[in-house]
């Protein structure tokens, strides 16, 4: 089995906020040859780092908007979120819960820190995903899928070396907890100091596995630090992660769709006629109502 090798280690970009709640690197697309067809079917990644919000009476967060064409997911590390979407998705997001939400043909959505949190304020440390579906599931019904940290199988790692989440995919056996439209997986790699994980996907999906807390060693030749995402080749199977010390790692891969990406705001679609669709149909009132 040949090894998958490390494209690069990207440091993370200035961080900008989205509304006034989340303070994120953004990591795709980006200017490290991270686009969104490189990507596929991986089309954003937000990564707010831990970051300490001060006690707030009016909850922090970002309002009404809309999406369609794709998923949006959010995996909670520290800090917890309440969510909202117009066809009648939500609730509260938990420190380890993931919630998947399929905008697919169109949803208003909002998010904001659940209040009694905002009241406290603290670490926040959040992980967003934009996950592109096919062409022929971009106009299917909306859903939203809540996974609580509870519902999430691990897979205990040899010689102490800690466990390993399975949100999405599967790990040795290990199936995950959520439905995907295409093959994807999901992968939280909490590993103890001088443990190591061995992962094998196919050559030519995209992976990508971005550092959350503490530094690691990729096929130990490559050294990849807190908050920095290492890009995998698409070159080989198999790689191994080795924690310098505790560590906390996000391990994404998926099959690319290969199928053609028109992108304006809120809306993934294949053409830009169906962009155009897209706009018309939020300013007609399609999307549904939320209120802000």
């Amino acid at each position: 089995m040949k090894t998958k090798t490390v494209e690069l280690v990207a440091s993370p970009r200035a961080p900008h906020f989205v509304g006034d709640g989340f303070r994120v690197h953004n990591f795709i697309p980006s200017g490290f040859r991270m686009d969104m067809q490189r990507m596929d079917p991986f089309i954003m990644l937000d990564y707010n780092s831990t970051y300490k919000f001060p006690p707030s009476e009016k909850p922090k967060g970002v309002g009404v908007h809309p999406h369609r064409g794709f998923e949006t997911v959010t995996i909670a590390y520290k800090g917890k979120v309440a969510h909202h979407d117009s066809s009648g998705g939500g609730g509260i997001i938990n420190e380890g819960d993931v919630q998947w939400m399929t905008a697919a043909s169109g949803v208003l959505h909002k998010e904001y820190h659940e209040k009694e949190w905002s009241k406290t304020g603290g670490d926040f440390q959040m992980v967003q995903l934009w996950v592109n579906l096919p062409a022929k599931d971009k106009m299917s019904a909306p859903k939203y899928q809540a996974i609580k940290n509870s519902e999430i199988q691990r897979y205990a790692l040899e010689n102490n070396s800690g466990f390993i989440e399975v949100i999405a995919g599967d790990y040795n056996g290990i199936k995950g907890a959520a439905s995907t439209f295409t093959p994807i997986h999901m992968l939280n790699a909490q590993l103890n100091k001088g443990g190591t994980a061995a992962f094998n996907f196919p050559s030519d999906y995209n992976t990508v596995v971005l550092v959350l807390e503490g530094n690691i060693v990729i096929n130990d030749n490559d050294e990849a630090p807190t908050d920095h995402l290492a890009l995998m080749a698409n070159d080989g199977e198999a790689f191994q992660i080795k924690a310098i010390d505790d560590a906390l790692v996000l391990v994404l891969s998926g099959a690319p769709i290969n199928e053609p990406i028109a992108a304006h705001g809120p809306f993934v679609m294949n053409t830009h006629q169906e962009l155009q669709e897209a706009f018309d149909d939020f300013n007609n009132g399609k999307f549904g109502y939320l209120e802000d």
